[in-house]
C-alpha cells in the first residue's frame, strides 16, 4: 500500500528500480538493486555510508535524433476521479409515528479475552498414492476421522472446517505443520465407481457381495494441515465500533463456518449460509419432479447494538427423492417409464446420486446404457479356469445377470436403458428400478412459471407463523451446546431483538380535475376518478392472436372504461384476426404475417395497437411482437390475454393505467410534484436514475446480460421516465456502457439520458444526479462508486468540461434476510415503516423501509445503502424521498416495495431480454457459435428503439 508521505519522485524511483530488477533477470543481486535504486538520483541524496557501484555510461545519441523531453511529473488525477468509499451515517431520522418492532436478529455476546486469536490453517487432502482428493463431500468425513483418531496430537482442540481447504481453531495447534493418515470405510466419491464386478463390467456378483461384508471400499487418506494466518478476535469488537477491516470480515466468517459445521454434523444440505434438514415435513412439491425444501439462513452481523445472529427461513430446490423412474415421469410429465424421452433423461440424471438395492450402496450417475437392459451385455468372470489358469469369461445381458444369477425380480426395466454408475470405458450398469435418488440433491435449473408460482403459493408464511418457526429453529439448533462457540466465548440470546420503527405519512396524490386521491394501507383506486393527464387513443388497431375473444364486446367495454377515466377512445381502424393457417407456424412467422396483413390494409402505421395473446404467461409471441413494433415500426403496443371469465371494469382500468402512461399521460402525481415542494429536489434541477442488470437463467453461461438505466424527465416531475437498454458480457454485474467512447463521440447510456433531461426540462442541465442501483452486494459497493460513478462523471465531463453536478448514490437490496414483525399482532408492519437503528450498520449509512402493504406472507423490507450524498440531504428528507418514489409507479394502484425507477429499470431489462431470447432462437443464433474455441462469443447488440417510441414509457 502506498505510504501517503511518499512523494511522486520517490514513487518513480521505486517503480524504476522494480522495472530494472525485472529486466535484469537477477532480482536477488544486491548489486543490481543498489544500482537501480540510485539511478537518476542526485549524488547528494545518497547515503554517505554506502557507495553504489558505478553505472556504465549511456549510449551515444545519433546526430540525427532529437531527444524527447520527458515530463518531470505525470498529470495528477482530477479530483473527481479520486477513490471513494461508502460514506458514514450522518444522523438518524425522526419523522413518523414511533412503533415498537421485533426483528429476526438475535443478540450475540462475546466474552473472550481481547488478546485471543483465531488460527487459520490450510488443509490438503491426498489419496494413498499421492493424488489430490477432488471429490466434494469427502473432506468433512476425513477431518471428522482426524478429530476422532488424533485428539492428543491436536492437543484436544476443537476446530471449524469449511469443507474445502480452510480450518480454524481458537488458539494455536501444537505445531505449524501436521500430517495425518486416516482410513475411511464405505466412502462415496467419484473415484469408487467402475470396479464393482469381475472384469470391471456390469454389477456386483456373489464374490463382490462377500467383499462387501468386509469394510467396503476402505480408502486411506493423507491429511496435511499447515499454518496460514492469525486473526485477532478483537477485530469483531473493532467492527462493532465501525472500524471494519479484512480481519473483522474473516473473524465473522469463522463464526459462520462454525454454524455451517454444526449443521453439517446434523446431516444437513449446506447452500452458502443456509442449511436444510432431511425432513419430509419441510418439503413441498412444486411439480416436474422438483421439491421446495424449507431450511434456515444464519449469519453473524455487526450492527449498531452489537453483534447479532440473523436467522431467517430459506428455501432451496431439490430433486424428488425415491425411484428414478418416478422422478423422470414427474419431470417429463409422462404417463409411464415407456413414454420417457431418454435422451433428455440422460442430461437430467447426469451426476445425480443414487442408492441401489439390495446392497444400499451409493453411486453417482455417469450416464445411461446405449441398449436396453434386455440387450445390454457385459463380460462376466466364471468360477472355472481355462488351460492357462485364467478365469473363463462369458457375455451376459444385464437383465439375465440380475434375474437369473442374482435372482432379483425386475418388473419393468427389461426394455428400458440401464443406469451407468461407472466410467466411460468401464461402465457399471444397474436396471432403472433398482436405483433410487438420494434425498437433498439440489435442483439448480431455472424454474418454470408454473413451478415458481406453485412455490410462492406453498411456501408463504404469515408473520406469526414465521416467528414461531424461527424460534423453534433456534431452540432445535441448540448453539449453546456447540463446543467451538463456547471456546470463542459466544452465547446467543433466544429473544427477537426489539427496534424502534417509524411509520411515515403517505404522500398526498393528485388525480384529474385537481382532486385528491386518498390512500389507505398503501393502496388506492380510481373509482369515480379521472386520470390526471389523460391521453386520446386515436389511429389505433386491434390484433387478435387469441381464438377465444369476443373483440367487439372488448372494444365497447374498452371505450366505456376509457371514457370513465377521461380517456377518449376513438373507434379502431380495424380488428386483425390471425389467419388460422398460421396458428401452428413459428412465432416469428406468425408475427410477420400479421404485420404484413396490417400493412396491406392500413393507410400508414397506427399510433397504438392492442394485441390479444393466447397465453397469459411466457407467450412466445411476446418477444418478436414487441421487437418488431418498437424497433422497426415505432408503434406503442399493449399486450393482454383476455381472462377466461371475460374482462371487468377493474381489469380494464388497470390496462388503461398502463396504456395512458405508454402514450405519454399520467394517471396520478404527487401533490409535492405539482406544488412543487419536494425537499432538495424541487428547488434545483435534479435527474433521478434507476439502474439494474438482468442475467440469463442459472446454467445459461452464454446469454448476454442486459443493463437497463431509466431516468426522470420533465423536471420538477419525478413521475415520468425513459429507458436506455444495452447488452453486455454474460454475468457481468457492473454496467460497462454508461460512458462509451467510439472514435471521438460518446455513445454511452448516460449521454442519451442527460440530453433527454436537458431537452425535456426546458434546456436545464441537472445540477443534482440521484442514482438508485439495484442488484449489487456489499462487496461490490466500491465498484459502484469507483467504476460506474466514474463513468457517469466522464459522460458529464464529455458534454461540458466545466459541469460539476452533485451526486447521490443509493443501493437498494431486496435479497437479504432481515424481517420485521409487529409484537402481538398477526399483521405485517404497516406501509411506510422505516428502521434506521439497532440492526443497521455500525458505521455506514443504511436504513430499511417497508413502503408497501404486505398482503401475502411476511413483508420483505428493502435495505437502502446510501454510498454517497454530495447534496446534503437530512436523514428525514432522504427517507421521505425514497418513500415518495414508491408512490409514483404508473403500473399499479399500490405503493411498491422498492423505488419506481428501479422497478422500471427491471421492467425494461426484462422486456428487452425477451427480444434477445427471440433473437437467440432466430437467425442470429448461428453467429453466437461462430467464435473460436475458448473465445467468448461477441455480445450481440441490443436492437435500437425507433425514434417515435424512444422517449416513451414503453416498458410500463
Amino acid at each position: 500500500m502506498r505510504n501517503p508521505r511518499q512523494t511522486n519522485h520517490e514513487m518513480k524511483r521505486v517503480s524504476l528500480s522494480r522495472g530494472l530488477e525485472n529486466s535484469s533477470g537477477n532480482s536477488g543481486s544486491g548489486k543490481t538493486l543498489r544500482s537501480s535504486y540510485y539511478l537518476g538520483m542526485d549524488p547528494s541524496e545518497k547515503n554517505g555510508n554506502e557507495a553504489p557501484d558505478a553505472l556504465p555510461p549511456p549510449p551515444p545519441v545519433p546526430p540525427n535524433v532529437t531527444p524527447i523531453k520527458v515530463d518531470s511529473e505525470p498529470e495528477p488525477e482530477p479530483e473527481w476521479k479520486k477513490f471513494r468509499a461508502p460514506m458514514a451515517r450522518r444522523g438518524l431520522g425522526s419523522k413518523g409515528n414511533k412503533v415498537p418492532i421485533l426483528t429476526n436478529h438475535f443478540k450475540v455476546s462475546v466474552n473472550k479475552a481481547s488478546d485471543e486469536y483465531f488460527y487459520h490453517y490450510s488443509v490438503a487432502l491426498f489419496y494413498e498414492d499421492g493424488r489430490p482428493v477432488d471429490g466434494k463431500g469427502v473432506g468433512r468425513k476425513v477431518l471428522d476421522r482426524v478429530h476422532e483418531t488424533y485428539d492428543t496430537e491436536l492437543a484436544g482442540k476443537e476446530f471449524a472446517y469449511d469443507g474445502e481447504k480452510s480450518l480454524f481453531t481458537v488458539g494455536s495447534l501444537p505445531r505449524n505443520k501436521l500430517e495425518f493418515t486416516v482410513v475411511l470405510e464405505d466412502v462415496t466419491s467419484n473415484r469408487n465407481n467402475g470396479n464393482i464386478s469381475p472384469g470391471g463390467h456390469g454389477s456386483p456378483n456373489e464374490s463382490d457381495k462377500k467383499r462387501m461384508r468386509r469394510p467396503y471400499h476402505s480408502k486411506t487418506f493423507k491429511v496435511e494441515i499447515s499454518f496460514a494466518a492469525k486473526i485477532p478476535m478483537n477485530a469483531i469488537a473493532n467492527a462493532l465500533r465501525g472500524q471494519e477491516s479484512e480481519n473483522s470480515q474473516e473473524a465473522l466468517r469463522v463464526l459462520d463456518i462454525i454454524l455451517r459445521q454444526h449443521a453439517a454434523k446434523q446431516g444437513c444440505l449446506l447452500v452458502r449460509q443456509s442449511f436444510f434438514h432431511n425432513d419430509v415435513k419441510t418439503f413441498v412439491d412444486v411439480g416436474g419432479g422438483v421439491l421446495g425444501c424449507r431450511g434456515f439462513h444464519s449469519s453473524f452481523r455487526t450492527t449498531q447494538s452489537g453483534l447479532s445472529l440473523n436467522i431467517d427461513v430459506s428455501t432451496t430446490m431439490i430433486i424428488q427423492p425415491g425411484p428414478v423412474a418416478d422422478f423422470l415421469i414427474a419431470n417429463q410429465n409422462a404417463k409411464d417409464p415407456f413414454s420417457l424421452d431418454w435422451a433428455k433423461a440422460k442430461r437430467t440424471l447426469k451426476n445425480l446420486r443414487v442408492k441401489t438395492s439390495p446392497t444400499n450402496q451409493e453411486y453417482k450417475i455417469t450416464g445411461l446404457s446405449e441398449k436396453t437392459c434386455r440387450e445390454q451385455t457385459f463380460t462376466l468372470k466364471q468360477r472355472t479356469k481355462d488351460e492357462n489358469g485364467e478365469f473363463e469369461t462369458t457375455e451376459v445381458t444385464v437383465y439375465d445377470y440380475f434375474v437369473n444369477i442374482r435372482k432379483i425380480e425386475l418388473r419393468y426395466s427389461a426394455d428400458l436403458p440401464c443406469i451407468n454408475v461407472g466410467k466411460p470405458k468401464r461402465p457399471t450398469y444397474f436396471p432403472v428400478e433398482l436405483c433410487s435418488l438420494v434425498s437433498l440433491q439440489r435442483y439448480t435449473k431455472a424454474l418454470s412459471t408454473f413451478q415458481r408460482s406453485s412455490l410462492v403459493e406453498k411456501s408463504r408464511q404469515k408473520p406469526q407463523e414465521r416467528m414461531s418457526i424461527l424460534s423453534s429453529a433456534l431452540k432445535m439448533n441448540n448453539y449453546d451446546a456447540e463446543p467451538l462457540l463456547r471456546s470463542c466465548g459466544v452465547s446467543i440470546n433466544n429473544s427477537f431483538t426489539q427496534v424502534e420503527g417509524r411509520v411515515l405519512q403517505p404522500p398526498k396524490i393528485k388525480v384529474g380535475n385537481g382532486e385528491d386521491l386518498f390512500t389507505r394501507n398503501g393502496r388506492w383506486n380510481f373509482n369515480n376518478k379521472k386520470f390526471l393527464e389523460a391521453v386520446k387513443v386515436e389511429r389505433w388497431a386491434v390484433v387478435n392472436f387469441s381464438a377465444r375473444c369476443d373483440t367487439d364486446h372488448l372494444i365497447r367495454e374498452f371505450q366505456k372504461v376509457g371514457g370513465m377515466k377521461g380517456i377518449k377512445v376513438e373507434d379502431p381502424f380495424s380488428v386483425f384476426n390471425e389467419n388460422q393457417q398460421f396458428r401452428r407456424a413459428p412465432p416469428l412467422v406468425r408475427v410477420e404475417k400479421m404485420l404484413e396483413d396490417m400493412q396491406s390494409k392500413l393507410p400508414g402505421p397506427p399510433k397504438f395497437i392492442l394485441c390479444l395473446l393466447p397465453e397469459r404467461k411466457n407467450c412466445d409471441l411476446y418477444g418478436p411482437w414487441k421487437r418488431k413494433n418498437l424497433s422497426e415500426f415505432g408503434v406503442v403496443t399493449q399486450c393482454m390475454s383476455p381472462p377466461p371469465r371475460g374482462v371487468n371494469d377493474q381489469y380494464l382500468t388497470n390496462l388503461m393505467i398502463k396504456i395512458n402512461a405508454k402514450l405519454g399521460g399520467l394517471s396520478s402525481m404527487l401533490a409535492a410534484e405539482i406544488s412543487p415542494s419536494i425537499p432538495m429536489v424541487s428547488r434545483v434541477p435534479t435527474i433521478i436514475v434507476g439502474m439494474d442488470v438482468s442475467h440469463g437463467s442459472p446454467g445459461q453461461s452464454d446469454v448476454p446480460s442486459i443493463a437497463a438505466v431509466v431516468s426522470s424527465r420533465q423536471w420538477p416531475s419525478i413521475s415520468r421516465y425513459r429507458a436506455c437498454v444495452r447488452t453486455q458480457s454474460p454475468k457481468l454485474e457492473m454496467i460497462d456502457s454508461l460512458y462509451k467512447r467510439v472514435d471521438k463521440e460518446d455513445e454511452g447510456i448516460m449521454r442519451e439520458l442527460l440530453l433527454d433531461f436537458y431537452v425535456s426540462s426546458g434546456k436545464r442541465k441537472p445540477d443534482q444526479i440521484i442514482i438508485f442501483r439495484d442488484g449489487v452486494s456489499e462487496s461490490q459497493f466500491n465498484q459502484v462508486l469507483n467504476i460506474e460513478l466514474i463513468q457517469i462523471m466522464q459522460a458529464c465531463k464529455f458534454l461540458d468540461e466545466k459541469w460539476n453536478p452533485k451526486f447521490v448514490v443509493i443501493v437498494a437490496q431486496k435479497n437479504h434476510h432481515t424481517k420485521f414483525f409487529q409484537p402481538n399482532s398477526p399483521d405485517n408492519v404497516p406501509p411506510g415503516t422505516v428502521i434506521d437503528n439497532k440492526v443497521c450498520h455500525p458505521r455506514n449509512y443504511d436504513f430499511y423501509m417497508c413502503a408497501h402493504a404486505g398482503m401475502i406472507g411476511t413483508t420483505r423490507p428493502t435495505h437502502y445503502h446510501v454510498l454517497l450524498d454530495e447534496v446534503g440531504f437530512t436523514a428525514d428528507d432522504l427517507q421521505e424521498l425514497v418513500h415518495s418514489l414508491s408512490y409514483v409507479y404508473q403500473r399499479s394502484t399500490t405503493a411498491i416495495s422498492v423505488v419506481a425507477p428501479i422497478c422500471y429499470a427491471h421492467l425494461a431489462a426484462t422486456q428487452l431480454g425477451q427480444w434477445m431470447k427471440f433473437e437467440d432462437m432466430s437467425e442470429t443464433s448461428s453467429s453466437h457459435n461462430g467464435a473460436a474455441p475458448g473465445v467468448a462469443p461477441a455480445v450481440p447488440p441490443m436492437p435500437k428503439l425507433d425514434d417515435k417510441v424512444r422517449n416513451s414509457m414503453f416498458f410500463c
